[in-house]
């Protein structure tokens, strides 16, 4: 991994300070991340100019009455509408000197598709501060913020002063009354090298040196469609290489920022057509169907309406989709009437030839449509219960002596459609939404991506407990604890979180006594959807039962098998469908030859099954990286990996009994929690359920948090550990060797996902020197036998890509337990 340590000795001015966006890529979806890179924190904290113009170094756009924001739900990356929208960033630790405790969340890591493995990858940041929507401070607590000039870490919900906005937001021109983009404010960039301070005022009157000269065209601000292995064509902007905070681009080559997630690809240039080719690369298919995308084409036309300063007329029409057509068409048309002259960048005779160019943008996510229509729960709600800010309901439940139950406790709004899971109050519908998608995502320090109140906010507080990952944002502190408690917080060291402290009354925020129980509740109920209770079949008598016979779709290292064999099932039949070989190997390997491989899911047909059936099991979990909402560049559930949910589904239904066929039949499925809502639903409404959440960190040493879809028995029943459980970091190590923490955070296929905490230490010390988790030991962590993933001389790293896709052998165990009422066992 490469990381780019930037500091600058001198702070910067107001006007020259902002960041790249980015986001992070879930571990679990990236199998083969290898090349990493990250960018700089921003050395300022002040909020972008005001001004209305374009200038070399790029273009500032609002999300005020967006086209694309009416009527939507907000993002994940950008969790409100009342202006604190914001998209995730991720940073590097900067060098030098002592950690200033007072820091911004970082930009942790800057994915980029390499042009050798042409896969998106995500670097990992060393520091553990934060920061979102407009310039916000991460404060640790302990140090005063003031004094020498240290590494700071800026945030991945950053908000009013992105760069091409990350995959979780579509950016937004300011527009008129009538729906029309105006011209938005420009931005000047930091500086990528150390003196970048100094540079500004330097390097305008000293001669740069073109950067591409190779004479196929396509300079620093052109805006372009790009193609990269794997990918469609897709638009973006080509930038210098210090923008990217990597090597000079290779002969031939031109770095480009990709609009919609805003990372970086070093493409060639044979591979580039200009933005004007609008009506030959344009998918109208990946339009309708792909967010990311419309996000991507959105920013784009923008940008171009910017420099060719094209105004569209108002629309009439509240839809989305009526208000940016406009656009379309006007590109569609080849941007009539100053076409390609009309996108080139403006340079002044005052702007750095090598500032790398910015948009600063926030929004809300653009949905697609929804597949049904649903009813507002606040359809009837008063214009007062509306406009609720947070302040008020605060005022009212404190003075006034109303429930907060009543509230929404992350806008405030009235008649809250549930409950909050860890605390008193409630949430409304978007912010269920919100809550349902963001709770479980993490940066790559290993605490919450956003806030655990409101899974948002803009300066947040991470919890100085080693074994919680928390963190609380400075709105949340002010307005619901008291005015001064996040001032009061950064000057405590360590500062522990209200999930830590003592449960009593901290002005208007107060844990539940039972919030472990309305956690599983939260995820488990949807009112959105509501579906039959499953069928209940009756336990079978001792003596008529008889083996289980298995069908395991993606099916990883023999998960599953281990487990009903650990639990003393008798197994008649199991056949698993997996492609990878090294899986294939532990398989055949611990479970000597008696698992049945039957390769690619997409092979198996309705005449296989009856060959190999019937079954009483069909157990399965698709991969996720096209679910996965930390993942820019997902394509949902329709598309990509995303569609083999869809093989799960096809085999389910092909294995249930038959009607009148009355034998017990039991499924299950497993993916990732941090998936969007609307594929969360959609894959309910085809299982006919709603999930059960269940995270292995009750039952083992390390965080893994998953959906369960099925009808296994009691899947609702909280999870438990059992006396065989390690569940102490410390029960799982070898001897001599000690554990720094007493849990871990999720473990991955990506190796640095092993670091933890702020610093990202090493978990383990070793001899008086911090060691990483050994193979043995992270299978401990999982719950299976050590040396398991032992075969075909595989080393660590693929040893930890396999259990990095693997389940969890506890929470597994958890879920087949009830079923040796109804099969045979030894």
């Amino acid at each position: 991994m490469v990381m780019f340590e930037k500091e600058s000795t001198q702070p910067l001015d107001q006007s020259t300070a902002t960041a790249m966006s980015s986001i992070k890529y879930s571990a679990a979806s990236m199998e083969e991340s290898n090349n990493m890179t990250a960018t700089a924190p921003v050395n300022g904290d002040t909020p972008p100019a005001k001004g209305l113009s374009e200038n070399a170094t790029g273009v500032v756009l609002t999300n005020e009455n967006s086209p694309l924001t009416a009527a939507e739900p907000p993002s994940p990356f950008s969790p409100k509408q009342n202006g604190d929208a914001a998209s995730p960033q991720d940073g590097n630790q900067g060098s030098g000197g002592s950690r200033k405790r007072s820091r911004k969340k970082s930009q942790e890591e800057e994915t980029t598709w390499n042009s050798d493995s042409e896969e998106k990858t995500t670097g990992a940041s060393q520091l553990g501060l934060r920061q979102t929507p407009r310039p916000r401070t991460i404060f640790q607590a302990g140090l005063v913020p003031h004094g020498h000039n240290k590494p700071r870490r800026q945030n991945r919900k950053q908000e009013a002063r992105m760069s091409l906005c990350g995959g979780g937001g579509p950016r937004v021109a300011e527009l008129t009354s009538g729906g029309v983009p105006e011209a938005t404010r420009p931005e000047l960039m930091e500086q990528d090298s150390k003196d970048s301070a100094r540079s500004i005022s330097t390097s305008s009157s000293q001669e740069i040196q073109p950067e591409y000269k190779d004479s196929k065209g396509f300079g620093i601000g052109d805006l372009v469609w790009g193609k990269i292995k794997g990918f469609s064509w897709w638009p973006g902007m080509v930038v210098t290489w210090r923008a990217t905070g990597k090597r000079q681009a290779s002969h031939g080559m031109r770095w480009l920022q990709w609009f919609g997630d805003g990372k970086f690809s070093e493409v060639s240039a044979d591979k580039l057509d200009s933005i004007t080719a609008f009506a030959k690369f344009f998918s109208q298919a990946s339009y309708t169907k792909l967010a990311s995308y419309r996000r991507a084409i959105f920013q784009a036309l923008e940008m171009a309406s910017i420099r060719a300063e094209k105004k569209f007329p108002p629309c009439e029409s509240d839809s989305p989709d009526e208000q940016v057509k406009p656009m379309l068409d006007w590109a569609n048309g080849g941007f009539l009437p100053k076409g390609q002259e009309g996108l080139k960048p403006t340079h002044t005779a005052d702007s750095n030839p090598l500032d790398h160019q910015v948009l600063d943008v926030s929004l809300p996510e653009y949905f697609p449509s929804a597949k049904r229509p649903r009813v507002s729960l606040h359809k009837n709600k008063a214009a007062p219960e509306e406009s609720y800010s947070r302040e008020q309901m605060v005022n009212e439940v404190l003075k006034n002596k109303r429930s907060i139950e009543d509230f929404c406790l992350s806008c405030g709004k009235m008649r809250a459609a549930t409950f909050h899971p860890l605390f008193e109050g409630g949430l409304c519908q978007t912010c269920k939404d919100v809550y349902l998608e963001m709770s479980y995502m993490y940066d790559d320090d290993g605490y919450q991506s956003y806030c655990t109140v409101c899974c948002g906010g803009r300066e947040v507080l991470l919890c100085g407990n080693a074994n919680c990952c928390r963190c609380f944002c400075v709105d949340c502190l002010d307005i619901l604890v008291d005015p001064g408690a996040s001032n009061n917080a950064r000057y405590l060291d360590p500062w522990r979180c209200y999930m830590c402290q003592p449960t009593l009354q901290y002005g208007a925020l107060k844990r539940r006594h039972d919030w472990s129980i309305k956690l599983q509740i939260f995820f488990t109920s949807d009112n959105g959807q509501e579906f039959e209770k499953p069928k209940i079949f009756p336990a079978v008598p001792a003596e008529q039962r008889r083996p289980i016979r298995v069908l395991s779709l993606f099916d990883g290292i023999a998960t599953g098998y281990l487990v009903l064999r650990d639990l003393g099932f008798k197994v008649d039949q199991y056949v698993a469908s997996e492609v990878c070989e090294d899986s294939i190997s532990v398989g055949v390997v611990r479970h000597e030859g008696k698992i049945q491989y039957v390769h690619d899911v997409r092979n198996i047909t309705k005449k296989n099954l009856l060959e190999w059936g019937p079954f009483d099991l069909v157990i399965g979990g698709s991969p996720c990286n096209d679910l996965s909402i930390v993942n820019p560049a997902r394509k949902g559930l329709y598309e990509g990996t995303g569609r083999l949910f869809f093989e799960f589904y096809r085999l389910l239904s092909e294995a249930k009994p038959k009607e009148g066929e009355d034998r017990p039949f039991f499924w299950m499925f497993e993916n990732v929690v941090a998936m969007g809502v609307n594929d969360k639903r959609d894959i309910s409404r085809f299982l006919e359920c709603n999930p059960v959440m269940m995270d292995a960190i009750e039952v083992s040493a390390a965080h893994r948090a998953r959906y369960f879809w099925g009808n296994m028995p009691g899947m609702n029943r909280p999870l438990c550990a059992s006396g065989m459980d390690k569940l102490e970091l410390q029960d799982c190590l070898d001897h001599g060797r000690v554990a720094k923490f007493g849990k871990v955070r999720t473990i991955t296929t990506r190796s640095n996902s092993i670091k933890q905490g702020k610093d990202q230490h090493f978990p383990v010390l070793m001899n008086g020197k911090e060691d990483i988790l050994w193979c043995t030991e992270l299978e401990r962590i999982f719950g299976f036998p050590v040396h398991y993933t032992d075969v075909s001389n595989m080393g660590r790293g693929a040893r930890q890509k396999l259990l990095g896709r693997s389940w969890s052998v506890p929470v597994i165990r958890h879920l087949f337990a009830p079923l040796k009422d109804y099969f045979a066992c030894e």
